[in-house]
């Protein structure tokens, strides 16, 4: 994809999003709502890496703590190595438990703009994952520009779940949605 045909897609993406929200799907006062702010898109956040799978015995299940204390349980279903600008940098990866083979995987993540020019308790991607290696291998996009702030970021009455430890990043992730 071309630079020009990748940042229209980004912005295409965010479009729909501030429709969804605006048509009051989402977690905003609809009246109130003037768009949600982001990072200019940026081809280099974005990454299509090996999904590392955890062993069929690794024992997947996963407690999340939330905002509100209250838990989370989902499955790991394996690790991401990513080549980011400051290093390369681990992430766990998640996906709803039961799910034998989903098709998008669920990465809650923090890093070093957390709390100043994003959302304090992190933020979230969903990336699609590509099973085209057979078996339990699978490539997964891992696009940064297209991270996003959990519902409670906007509002009190939202349960979410926070990052683990094993996600906190040192890097400053510019990409994705930010606080206005």
């Amino acid at each position: 994809m071309t630079a020009s045909a990748y940042e229209a897609a980004v912005l295409d993406f965010r479009r729909r999003k501030d429709e969804h929200f605006a048509a009051g799907r989402g977690p905003v006062d609809p009246a109130a709502f003037a768009g949600l702010s982001y990072f200019p898109p940026d081809e280099a956040w974005a990454f299509t890496v090996l999904l590392d799978p955890l062993p069929q015995d690794g024992g997947a299940e996963w407690t999340l703590e939330t905002n509100t204390g209250e838990t989370r349980t989902m499955a790991r279903v394996g690790h991401v190595q990513l080549p980011l600008p400051d290093g390369e940098r681990t992430l766990l990866v998640f996906a709803p438990l039961g799910e034998d083979r989903p098709e998008r995987v669920f990465i809650p993540f923090r890093d070093a703009t957390s709390g100043d020019t994003t959302y304090g308790a992190g933020r979230y991607l969903d990336a699609p994952l590509d099973r085209q290696l057979g078996g339990d291998g699978a490539l997964v996009r891992v696009d940064f520009n297209l991270a996003y702030h959990p519902y409670c970021a906007y509002g009190d009455g939202w349960t979410c779940p926070l990052p683990p430890r094993e996600n906190w990043l040192p890097d400053a992730v510019t990409a994705g949605e930010r606080l206005s």
